[in-house]
C-alpha cells in the first residue's frame, strides 16, 4: 500500500514502532489481539488497528502539499478535511478557509470563489451539484480532490446496482458529509433513500409489505429520498450500500432484515431473491472493519476502563465508543488536555452531545488496566500524548523511550531445525 508524506507532528515514534512490529509479525492481519504497554503500575492495551487510514493520509498529504506549492493563493476547503479538530486547526493556521461547516451550512459564499482560487474536496467527497458548480467556475476540482477511494467504491457499487434497476438504500447519517455525497451520486442513477438505523429500516419495510400506506412515506422520510421517488414502485427491488464508517454489524443486520422482508413479501427463497434485493457485499472500508474488529478483540481483555481518542463529530470514532461502552466504562476525548488530573477527566458524551467531568476515573488499585484506541482521523501523536499523560500519575517502571527501543528491536528469525 502506498506510503504518504504526513507532517511529522502527527507521528509518534513509539506507535510507529509498534505498528511496524505488529505488521512484520502479522502480515495477513489475522491477529487482532491488543498490544500491551506494561509500565508496571499502569498497563495500557493498544488496539491492534487504530489511527490514520489510507484515505485520511491521502487527504492530509494532498492538503499540505497544496499549501506548500501555492504560496500566496487563496485555498479553500469545502468543509472539514477530516473530522479531527487538531488537523483542521492546523490547516486554518496555514491560511486555509472553510466554505461550509460539517453539516453543509454555508460559511463563505460560493460567489466569492473565482477560477484563480483553489478548492479542496474533503475526504468525504462532495455532491455532484457542488462539483458541477465549481467546474463551471473554472476551478480544477480533480486536481485537488481528496475523496477517499473507499467512498468512491460505494459510489461505483451504487452505479452498478442502478444499472440493474435496483433502488438504492443507503445506511448512513442523513446530515453527514459522506452520506450527502453518496446520496447525490446514487440519486443520479436510481431512486434512492437513506435509512439512519435499524429502526428506520423497519419502518421502510412496512412500506415494502404494504403495512403502511405509500402516501405516508414522503412525510416520514422527508429529506431522505430522491426527487421523483415513488413509494409504490421503487421499493420492489432494492440494494443496500452504506456510509463507510457505520458499524459493520448494523449495516449487515439492516441488509439481512430487508432481505427477509422481501422473502416474506413475495414468497421467495434464497435462490429466487435476486430479482428483489441486490447481492451487495459490505461497503465498509477496510480501516473501519479493521478498527471495529480490533476493538471487539481488545474488549476481551479484562480492564478497568477504556479511552477512545478522536474528533467528537467523527462517525467512525463514535462507533468505536459505542462498542466499548457495551463492555466497560469508556471516556471519549480528543486530546491529552482533556485528562485534567489523575482524578478528573473531561470527556464527551455523544448521546447528549455535551462534555462532562468525571471524578475518580482511575481506580485505586494496581496495576490499572486501560484499553486505548482512536478513530481513523486521529493522529498517532495524540494517542501517544494521552499515554504519556497517564504515565505521569504513576511511578512507572519503564519509560516511553524504553518501550520504543523494545519495539524497534528486529524480529529474531531462528533457523529451522
Amino acid at each position: 500500500m502506498k506510503k504518504f508524506e504526513v507532517p511529522i507532528i502527527y507521528r509518534s515514534p513509539l506507535i510507529s514502532a509498534i505498528k511496524k512490529k505488529r505488521k512484520e509479525q502479522d502480515r495477513m492481519k489475522k491477529d487482532f489481539l491488543p498490544t500491551l504497554l506494561d509500565f508496571g503500575p499502569l498497563q495500557v492495551y493498544l488496539a491492534r488497528h487504530f489511527g490514520f487510514c489510507y484515505g485520511v493520509e491521502n487527504a492530509i498529504e494532498i492538503a499540505f502539499r497544496t499549501i506548500e506549492e501555492n504560496p500566496g493563493k487563496r485555498i479553500f476547503l469545502l468543509s472539514e478535511m477530516i473530522h479531527n479538530p487538531q488537523v483542521n486547526a492546523d490547516l486554518m493556521a496555514n491560511g486555509v478557509e472553510f466554505l461550509q461547516d460539517t453539516y453543509g451550512k454555508q460559511l463563505i459564499s460560493f460567489d466569492r470563489i473565482t477560477a484563480e482560487d483553489i478548492v479542496l474536496i474533503p475526504a468525504f467527497g462532495t455532491t455532484i451539484e457542488i462539483e458541477k458548480m465549481l467546474n463551471e467556475k473554472g476551478i480544477a476540482v480533480e486536481k485537488y480532490n481528496t475523496t477517499c477511494p473507499f467512498v468512491e467504491k460505494v459510489w461505483n457499487r451504487s452505479e452498478a446496482i442502478a444499472r440493474k434497476n435496483y433502488t438504492i438504500v443507503i445506511h448512513g447519517k442523513p446530515n453527514h458529509e459522506e452520506t450527502r455525497a453518496t446520496f447525490s451520486h446514487a440519486a443520479v442513477n436510481a431512486p434512492s433513500v437513506i435509512v439512519k438505523d435499524m429502526k428506520q429500516a423497519m419502518e421502510l419495510a412496512k412500506y415494502i409489505t404494504g403495512e403502511k400506506a405509500a402516501r405516508d412515506f414522503y412525510a416520514e422520510f422527508k429529506g431522505q429520498y430522491s426527487a421523483g421517488f415513488n413509494a409504490e414502485k421503487h421499493l420492489v427491488s432494492i440494494g443496500v450500500v452504506n456510509q463507510t464508517t457505520m458499524l459493520a454489524g448494523d449495516t449487515q443486520a439492516i441488509a439481512d432484515f430487508l432481505k427477509q422482508t422481501m422473502i416474506e413479501k413475495y414468497g421467495l427463497t434464497e435462490k429466487t431473491i435476486s430479482g428483489h434485493i441486490a447481492d451487495t457485499r459490505d461497503t465498509l472500508c477496510y480501516a473501519t472493519n479493521d478498527n471495529q474488529g480490533a476493538v471487539t478483540s481488545m474488549l476481551e481483555t479484562k480492564a478497568d476502563l477504556a479511552i477512545v481518542v478522536g474528533g467528537y463529530n467523527s462517525s467512525n470514532t463514535t462507533h468505536l465508543v459505542e462498542l466499548c461502552e457495551e463492555k466497560l466504562r469508556t471516556y471519549f476525548i480528543h486530546s491529552e488536555e482533556k485528562i485534567l488530573s489523575g482524578t478528573d477527566i473531561l470527556h464527551y458524551n455523544f448521546h447528549t452531545k455535551t462534555e462532562i467531568v468525571t471524578s475518580h476515573y482511575l481506580p485505586v488499585k494496581q496495576p490499572v488496566k486501560i484499553l486505548i484506541t482512536s478513530g481513523a482521523s486521529c493522529p498517532d501523536a495524540l494517542v501517544e500524548g494521552v499515554i504519556t499523560k497517564l504515565t505521569t500519575f504513576f511511578t512507572i517502571e519503564k519509560t516511553m523511550g524504553d518501550l520504543s527501543e523494545e519495539f524497534n528491536k528486529p524480529i529474531e528469525i531462528r533457523p529451522e531445525s
